[in-house]
């Protein structure tokens, strides 16, 4: 069985169509998972991208042809697939989804029952063993309207009577917002100026990585130009957002995780917050100033997602602005990060920039990637160099001093060397950041 192996990512399959992945690669995935996943029921979504519905067809044929059966959810958002395997009990679900990345690629994102997450590895293993010839049992295909109950178990975060009437500028940057935010909002108290709900897989508005400045242009100059609260931006498959203030001001996804902490941890004092090592200081400080426990891990979902499982924590981020909750089976929701966020707002009487302006406390520098031949020779180098700091190994070294710290990772798939540094003061972040680049380089 003929299948490209670098399509295999940690945790999800994602490559380019049709060069890397097209429908014999998906066929070949869906055999492969349905005898992985050991379901008799797989529920099975896609998101609006060109090629969703062509690869969906010979992904299902494969599982189908396994003699397992299909839940076809349809058009919907990746956090749709989690509600029903994480909170409706399915056995296992897969959403195809390239989610943020560019037009022509596009991959699978699995779960589990419970949530739990298959290495894609296993899947390639699987896929080399499999036989030619298939059995004679043929699995059936049931398609599901999942969409009223998923809207509702978002809004089972709040309480909608608490929401303020807000001006609202929502991006749904031609994805999947673009179905959901206009059902979700007909219980909400908010006025939505809406950009870009159009679904088109061809993305003609911007790119679909709300993090990029020419993603985020739009949206800035709009909320100025509506005189509106606040704007929020979507990816494609909708797990990731990102927030702009009344002035057009994007807000670094930490600073956001501690709005929603703020409400839950007022709903549950003690509770645990998972946040990731690149994120500022004013985490952890915040956190406990609001009764709760914060916890740092490494950078990445899965990183998040088995912290949280672990220790029951109630939410969780990362600075990719992905936002990850208990009671959604401890996985990712753009939706309900959005309507949390409504109420935290609605808490107060000042704008959104003032509101986040006391956790602006420290100067921090955006990732800073060099290239290096040896990674680990020099992370070992500056391991020994700033041996007199509070350090932290768990992803690559993260190094702590009183008024300042910093990150040095590396890439998991290139030759590179991420560093990330924050500093209670502006000169001392301009003069660590030459100190260390120096040393990298």
């Amino acid at each position: 069985m003929e299948i490209n192996s670098k399509i295999f990512k940690a945790y999800d399959i994602r490559g380019s169509y049709p060069k890397e992945l097209d429908e014999n690669s998906a066929y070949l995935i869906g055999r492969a998972f349905a005898r992985r996943a050991g379901a008799k029921k797989v529920t099975v979504g896609c998101d609006m991208r060109l090629s969703g519905s062509a690869l969906k067809k010979a992904f299902i044929n494969g599982i189908t042809g396994e003699g397992i059966n299909v839940k076809d959810i349809g058009l919907v958002p990746v956090d749709a697939v989690y509600y029903m395997v994480g909170k409706m009990g399915d056995e296992a679900g897969v959403m195809i989804t390239a989610s943020h990345n560019p037009k022509d690629d596009n991959g699978f994102k699995m779960v589990l029952k419970n949530m739990g997450l298959i290495d894609s590895k296993d899947l390639l293993e699987e896929i080399k063993v499999m036989p030619e010839k298939l059995g004679s049992k043929k699995g059936e295909v049931e398609q599901v309207d999942i969409i009223a109950s998923y809207i509702n178990h978002v809004l089972s975060f709040v309480d909608v009577d608490k929401i303020k009437p807000f001006k609202v500028v929502v991006d749904a940057g031609n994805g999947m917002a673009g179905k959901i935010i206009p059902l979700l909002t007909e219980s909400l108290p908010v006025n939505v100026v809406a950009l870009n709900f159009k679904l088109d897989g061809n993305f003609p508005a911007h790119p679909s990585n709300p993090l990029l400045p020419e993603s985020q242009k739009e949206i800035r100059e709009a909320v100025i130009k509506e005189k509106a609260d606040f704007g929020v931006i979507f990816d494609g498959d909708t797990d990731r957002l990102c927030f702009v203030d009344e002035k057009g001001n994007f807000i670094s996804a930490d600073i956001t995780l501690l709005l929603l902490a703020k409400m839950f941890l007022e709903k549950e004092p003690g509770a645990s917050i998972a946040y990731t090592l690149n994120c500022s200081k004013i985490v952890p400080e915040a956190i406990e100033k609001f009764g709760g426990k914060a916890l740092a891990t490494k950078i990445g979902y899965n990183n998040i997602w088995s912290l949280m499982r672990q220790t029951k924590a109630v939410l969780g981020g990362e600075l990719s602005s992905h936002y990850s909750f208990r009671e959604n089976g401890y996985s990712d929701s753009g939706f309900i990060a959005f309507v949390v966020l409504l109420q935290t707002l609605s808490g107060y009487s000042q704008s959104f920039s003032e509101i986040v302006k006391p956790f602006y406390k420290y100067f921090k520098s955006p990732e800073i990637n060099s290239q290096v031949k040896d990674k680990e020779a020099v992370i070992e180098k500056i391991k020994q160099k700033y041996s007199d700091g509070k350090q932290n190994l768990i992803d690559g070294i993260r190094v702590d001093y009183k008024d300042w710290w910093f990150l040095v990772r590396p890439s998991n798939t290139e030759p590179l060397l991420r560093l990330t540094i924050e500093a209670d003061a502006k000169d001392l972040l301009d003069e660590k950041i030459k100190e260390l680049s120096k040393i990298i380089k």
